[in-house]
Formats: structure tokens, C-alpha cells, sequence
């Protein structure tokens, strides 16, 4: 069984380093701005970085959510896609944020339109589990009988 989420499994474990890479990233920002714990607020830079993996932190559970439903439900290769954008994304929208405020914006739009695909994935792979529970209608065999 666990071979069959290694790759929702991988996706999780790398956007983790990613998540551990920005807080280290924040205290090495700590460190060099002088803005000792537990303040949040001194040199531009600092509080570019700082609010950049707040952020980032604040999504985190969304991500993991969705990914992993649409995983499970929906399919696990293009959840895991999907999942690797997102990780990309984030990555964009942290080192944009840190340079500058609307250097943020490219990364932060393509993780929502990751994240909403993900929420759609998910949300029509446990409609389809429902209706083949329930009903016996299966919707993914029926489009590919068609197909």
C-alpha cells in the first residue's frame, strides 16, 4: 500500500525541506538585519523574508489537504504534478517577495490557480467515489467506454 502513494508521499516530503529551507532563509535574514527574536519587524528586507514564509506557511496546510485528496480520489501522477508546480510556485513567490513586494505576485497566482486545480481534482474524484459507493455509477468508467 505504501508504494501506491510514494509519489503524493514525495511531493509532502520535499515542499517540508522547502518549508524548513524558508524559515532558515528567515533566520539567516534574522541574523544580518540584526531583528533579534521574538520582534518582526526592522529592515525592509527583513520583513519581505519574514512575511514570504509566514505566507507560505499560512497556504501550507491548504496544500498538503487538497494534494493529497486529489491524490487519493482523483489520480495520483497529475495530483503529484500538480504538487511539484505548487512547490515551484512557491518557490518563485518566496525569492520574488524577499526582492520585492510585486516581485511576489507571479508566484502567488500560479500556486491559487494550483491550489483551485487541486480543489477540483479532489472535489470530482470524491463526487465519483460517492456515485460509484451509492449509486453504482462510475463516472471515469464511463468516459473511458466512450473513449
Amino acid at each position: 500500500m505504501a508504494g501506491d502513494l510514494a509519489l503524493l508521499a514525495a511531493v509532502s516530503l520535499l515542499s517540508a525541506f522547502q518549508q524548513s529551507h524558508f524559515a532558515r532563509l528567515v533566520g539567516k535574514s534574522r541574523m544580518k538585519h540584526k531583528v533579534m527574536p521574538p520582534a518582526v519587524t526592522g529592515a525592509p528586507e527583513f520583513e519581505r523574508t519574514f512575511r514570504a514564509q509566514q505566507n507560505c506557511v499560512e497556504f501550507y496546510p491548504v496544500f498538503l489537504t487538497v494534494l493529497w485528496i486529489a491524490g487519493w480520489f482523483f489520480n495520483q501522477e497529475l495530483a503529484s504534478l500538480l504538487g511539484l508546480l505548487y512547490v515551484f510556485a512557491r518557490h518563485k513567490y518566496f525569492h520574488g517577495y524577499a526582492q520585492s513586494a510585486p516581485g511576489r505576485l507571479m508566484g502567488f497566482y500560479l500556486s491559487l490557480i494550483v491550489l483551485a486545480c487541486l480543489t477540483i481534482l479532489g472535489a470530482a474524484g470524491i463526487v465519483n467515489s460517492f456515485l460509484d459507493e451509492y449509486l453504482d455509477f462510475n463516472i471515469g468508467k464511463k468516459l473511458h467506454k466512450l473513449f
